[in-house]
């Protein structure tokens, strides 16, 4: 299971002032790669499988708030999310470079919402493969109604200029919604990073019911 979160780094998630007018996350296909067989480990820990050894990469705590447009969070909302890992394999048996995925990365992970509609992930911080910038997919549902389908790109990387799914999106204020920095925690004494996602989807809540 994932390590618990320092007080500090929590605060880092749920903190943030938020606009009047929330720009609402844009929508992406779900791509060829999601898992078609799932691991035997689906918690929001993706580095640790059972008590097996740590996968390669840069750890990551991914975490953010699910949001209405008014700024509401969304509770009881189930979010998944799966990326290549350090050898830029999909946890799928059509992924590029199958022979060397890294065994020890879980590929997917998924996380329910509480009250304050926040969630928290351990992975590694994505990198590239041929065709794509470096990128996390990212489902939100709630019982069997999907919510949104997207992507979380890392701020700062050339590719983002190139990567067709990116530019796909014409807004940019939109764009960069789903672009955010990965950044060094504080304290961490094994270079960990932080990625804060708020997500905001174009619902009320009467489309929930």
């Amino acid at each position: 299971m994932l390590q618990a979160f320092s007080e500090e780094n929590l605060r880092f998630f749920e903190s943030g002032a938020l606009g009047d007018e929330l720009t609402k996350t844009p929508s992406f296909t779900e791509g060829p790669f999601y898992p078609d067989k799932m691991p035997l480990d689906v918690d929001n820990d993706l580095i640790i499988i059972g008590v097996g050894k740590q996968a390669l990469g840069e750890v990551t705590h991914l975490g953010g708030k699910i949001l209405n447009e008014k700024g509401e969070p969304i509770s009881g909302a189930t979010i998944e999310i799966w990326q290549v890992d350090q050898n830029g394999a999909y946890l799928h048996s059509g992924t590029d470079n199958a022979e060397k995925r890294d065994a020890n990365f879980q590929g997917y992970g998924k996380f329910e919402t509480g009250s304050d509609g926040a969630y928290r992930f351990r992975t590694i911080k994505p990198v590239p493969y041929p065709g794509r910038t470096p990128h996390i997919h990212v489902k939100v549902k709630k019982g069997d109604k999907e919510l949104l389908m997207t992507q979380c790109f890392v701020k700062g990387v050339q590719q983002n200029e190139r990567d067709g799914v990116l530019r796909s999106v014409r807004d940019k204020l939109v764009r960069e919604s789903v672009i955010v920095p990965f950044e060094p925690m504080k304290d961490s004494m094994i270079g960990e990073l932080t990625a804060k996602f708020n997500i905001v989807l174009g619902i009320t809540p009467a489309h929930l019911h």
